[in-house]
């Protein structure tokens, strides 16, 4: 059975550069607020109305696609991952394979937020394991600034997060020295509810029935979007932030030594671990559990913020760029996010 190896990568961020000081004329806020509980100092917008979830992962998959080799016309399988769809539906997936005029190939969209692009991942290299496909193309791309809640109020939330897109192009390989070496996939819905965006949604408030004491009984049947959400706030994200990171400074070490063990490795063989760019603590957090160097770990947040789905490919592709990943390094990736979802992927570049 071959393995996936990924081919060709690429990335692309918006022009426009959002500091935290620029956030000041929203919020109250400044910058060494959101260092210190953030370690970001900048995030990329994309343009309000030229640029979309799907043309940012136009624009990173070409990349990825050219340094693949190969071509859009070749590529025969789309997986992509993102929580800022261009619209409620359909998915991006076929927007995506529209804009590149790609063939009639199948185009499959997930949903796991910031686990997105590694349950993404896991799907595409059993594809190419199976020998369904042999180009496969997965893309994590999103457009928070959309979004946000740009008031005091929503400041805890809003100073986390950025726009922009990942892609890999992945491929069998026959190369013993190459390739995914395994994924590890998990979730526990027991605590949905603290990272999630209630609205617009058909949970019939079962699930966020608190938000809408206000409303009688009458005004909640009609709600999926009414003019009473959006002046209670109620169409905005929710992130009760410390519960998160209590989680995921658990799951994110449980989730990289289950992906290390499963292959017969130790921490200390890491050339380098991309972590989700979800907060600079939780990254250090986990590099201090698990030993490893400031050499071993590559971090972006400081300027593009937490990009979700976007934010795993985008830090692999510059890691590369950079020169900090070579043939034949052990990467390992990994990722925590709203559901709860967690998940790993090991691979030899």
């Amino acid at each position: 059975m071959p393995r996936s190896k990924i081919a060709g990568i690429g990335k692309y961020v918006p022009e426009r550069v959002v500091t935290n000081d620029d956030l000041k004329q929203y919020m109250e806020t400044d910058d060494q607020w959101i260092q210190e509980r953030t370690g970001i100092k900048e995030r990329r917008y994309a343009h309000r109305t030229e640029e979309t979830t799907t043309t940012m992962a136009v624009e990173a998959a070409k990349i990825a696609i050219e340094r693949a080799g190969t071509t859009a016309a070749e590529i025969d399988f789309i997986v992509f991952a993102t929580l800022s769809p261009d619209y409620y539906f359909p998915g991006c997936g076929v927007l995506l394979q529209r804009a590149m005029q790609m063939k009639e190939v199948g185009a499959l969209d997930v949903r796991n937020q910031c686990s997105g692009f590694l349950y993404a991942l896991s799907v595409a290299d059993q594809f190419i394991k199976t020998g369904m496909y042999r180009n496969i193309l997965v893309v994590g791309s999103e457009k928070h600034s959309f979004g946000l809640d740009f008031t005091t109020r929503g400041r805890n939330i809003s100073v986390i997060f950025g726009d922009g897109a990942g892609a890999v192009v992945l491929q069998p390989t026959e190369e013993e020295s190459r390739g995914i070496l395994s994924t590890h996939l998990h979730s526990d819905g027991e605590s949905a509810e603290i990272l999630a965006m209630y609205n617009p949604g058909t949970h019939a408030n079962h699930w966020a029935g608190k938000q809408y004491a206000d409303f009688d009984d009458a005004e909640i049947a009609q709600m999926f979007m009414s003019h009473a959400m959006i002046d209670n706030a109620q169409n905005f994200p929710f992130m009760d932030g410390q519960a998160v990171f209590k989680k995921a400074v658990v799951k994110f070490p449980e989730v990289i030594m289950e992906a290390l063990e499963k292959n017969g490795y130790q921490s200390s063989d890491i050339r380098i671990l991309i972590p989700h760019q979800a907060n600079l603590r939780i990254s250090q957090f986990v590099q201090q559990k698990l030993k490893l160097t400031d050499e071993q770990v590559y971090n972006n947040i400081q300027q593009y913020g937490n990009t979700t789905a976007a934010s795993v490919p985008i830090a692999l592709c510059e890691a590369w760029e950079k020169g900090k990943i070579k043939e034949g390094d052990l990467v390992c990736l990994a990722a925590f996010g709203s559901g709860f979802t967690w998940a790993s992927a090991l691979l030899k570049w």
